[in-house]
């Protein structure tokens, strides 16, 4: 009896101490936190800085609740049907208001005033279009209206799949219009032209990136301003030139939690947390050293001589509303389809 009782008291205890270990195990796991992220193509190296200063930022304050953040990458279309078929991003962090906005119409992942969830429309930075060109700029291009010349082969992301692509061609759009406000079928001419010079249309802006630099197409990359710079910065300041031209459109870079996701995934504090401390001085000097333009106006005045003077339109001054520019310009059959049509006749 004593022996049994010994044999039984040592499985107890066993059986103890496995259930500690196990319970020790899952309540490790049950504290750490992993946020996903889903971003646009040419966010990586703007938010492989970020994320370890905010990691380290709130592991100091929760100690037992260690943070990991992840990142998806792609064009931001692509990102924004991703998580409508099942992608459990966390937060989102795109280039276009429209990318974000369809995750509420046709997803009800979060809520119809999700732009007023965070300062500035929950845009904390923007950027506007440039021109990367080769070195000494050898096809002298300096506006809108060089990109219509014979002589000049352009690369920019398709703006079918891309936020950067459908700037670019916003950008475009609206410099001529500016010019000649009262031609409509001039504007079109213009377009038309402009989108005949496109030598390849990438699904992304790293991919264009690539034709560019690695491939050798083209005379001018079209991107957002902050990442010509920091191509230019990684591929040789020598080799390449930066044009940002007289007049171009304001590009915002909004930012939301996907409240469905962050309440399935219980990283709702995390989630919030974290897009908020982009908006911090700290964060904003991060995202100023990668060149783009943010609303802390003691950065930006810091950072005066980084961005080139520009005359800058918002979309809605010109072409309405988000919806209606894609209804119009990007649906099946729009403008942009009609374009390309014309031009392949």
């Amino acid at each position: 009896m004593k022996i049994a009782a010994i044999k039984n008291n040592s499985l107890s205890g066993l059986a103890t101490l496995s259930l500690l270990v196990s319970l020790n195990a899952y309540s490790t796991n049950a504290l750490a936190v992993e946020l996903l992220n889903s971003s646009y193509d040419i966010a990586r190296e703007l938010f492989s800085s970020l994320n370890p200063e905010f990691e380290k930022q709130w592991n100091e304050q929760y100690p037992q609740n260690k943070l990991t953040i992840k990142q998806s990458h792609a064009g931001s279309s692509k990102q924004a049907l991703a998580i409508l078929h099942g992608l459990k991003a966390d937060v989102v962090t795109y280039n276009q208001v429209t990318d974000i906005q369809i995750l509420h119409d046709r997803g009800n992942l979060i809520p119809a005033n999700w732009q007023q969830c965070l300062p500035n429309n929950s845009s904390p930075y923007y950027s506007t279009m440039a021109f990367l060109v080769r070195k000494d700029n050898p096809k002298h291009i300096h506006t809108w209206n060089d990109l219509v010349r014979n002589d000049v082969k352009l690369i920019f992301p398709n703006p079918k799949t891309s936020g950067n692509g459908r700037y670019t061609y916003l950008a475009a759009w609206g410099a001529f219009q500016q010019q000649t406000p009262q031609e409509p079928e001039k504007i079109r001419q213009l377009m038309q032209r402009f989108l005949q010079n496109v030598a390849v249309f990438d699904t992304g802006g790293r991919g264009a990136t690539t034709s560019f630099i690695e491939r050798g197409i083209g005379d001018v990359l079209i991107s957002f301003e902050s990442e010509v710079n920091n191509i230019r910065k990684q591929y040789g300041e020598e080799n390449y030139q930066v044009i940002v031209p007289p007049v171009d459109i304001l590009a915002e870079f909004p930012v939301t939690w996907v409240d469905k996701n962050v309440q399935k995934n219980g990283t709702e504090t995390a989630a919030k947390a974290y897009l908020n401390y982009l908006y911090s001085p700290p964060a904003q000097q991060i995202i100023a050293n990668f060149n783009y333009r943010v609303i802390d106006k003691d950065v930006m005045n810091a950072q005066q001589t980084r961005f080139p003077a520009t005359k800058l339109f918002r979309l809605e001054e010109q072409f309405g509303s988000w919806p209606q520019v894609m209804k119009i310009h990007f649906n099946t059959g729009g403008t942009l389809d009609q374009l390309l049509m014309e031009g392949h006749k």
